[in-house]
């Protein structure tokens, strides 16, 4: 990540990391989510407006881990939040065909966190699998620059700040501050929008929300201590799930 690309993040609350997955990890990452729904319907639920997602995606196809530690982008991830992260969620999301009307929630996950330099406690990696532009259904947000006040009305903020949507081929991937306004834009098409939404927070905070279980073949199992440490960040679903079965920690 250049200079240039933090000071424009600073600025916006977000990167466009263009098409940084190439064609193989495109075709590798589409397939993935592809069998997860088709050997795991099960897990897959209503969710907002006019998806279905998955967020135990870890649980049940462990090799998405791939994606969300994958060694283009973990590490501008690490640059901007400043030190070691962990593992938040992930939700994988499908958004088919549709001929109703336009639709935006637009929505804050997180409040901004002032001691950070960025104002980040948790940032989202949004991950085309398929091809998106004015036509098909796409993410977009209201760019925000930490040199602003935080506006809490969002139409304020969307008259301040306008809408970025972003469009890409499949393996386009962002980055954005969750503290910043944002929202899945639905538009009437005949595409369907699959992507991967993953969560990343500072280590030693709480964890994120109680979406997604963390196998335990990552957070206690692992060779590798750093690979614990980065799933380490226990939610409650995760320790509902270790009582049940009789894990321990």
């Amino acid at each position: 990540m250049t200079s240039q690309d933090r000071d424009f993040f600073a600025q916006n609350g977000f990167i466009n990391l263009g098409r940084i997955l190439d064609d193989e990890d495109v075709s590798y990452f589409q397939n993935l989510f592809d069998e997860d729904r088709k050997k795991y319907p099960y897990f897959w639920h209503p969710y907002g407006h006019h998806q279905e997602a998955n967020y135990d995606g870890l649980i049940t196809t462990p090799k998405f881990d791939e994606l969300i530690r994958h060694p283009k982008i973990l590490p501008i991830i690490v640059e901007l939040m400043g030190g070691p992260v962990c593992f938040g969620e992930i939700g994988l999301r499908s958004m088919g065909p549709y001929d109703g009307a336009f639709n935006q929630g637009w929505h804050r996950d997180k409040a901004h966190w002032h001691e950070h330099p960025l104002r980040m406690d948790y940032i989202q990696l949004m991950a085309y699998f398929t091809d998106v532009d004015e036509n098909t259904h796409c993410f977009s947000l209201s760019p925000e620059s930490i040199d602003q006040p935080v506006l809490k009305d969002n139409q304020e903020q969307l008259a301040r700040g306008g809408v970025y949507d972003l469009h890409g081929p499949a393996g386009t991937c962002a980055l954005f501050n969750v503290a910043v306004l944002h929202t899945a834009t639905t538009r009437p098409t005949r595409a369907t929008r699959k992507t991967a939404q993953i969560y990343y927070g500072q280590r030693g905070h709480a964890p994120l929300a109680n979406d997604s279980a963390i196998p335990a073949t990552l957070w206690r199992d692992h060779a590798d201590p750093e690979t614990r440490a980065f799933y380490g960040v226990l939610n409650d679903r995760t320790k509902i799930f270790m009582e049940a079965f009789g894990v321990e920690r």
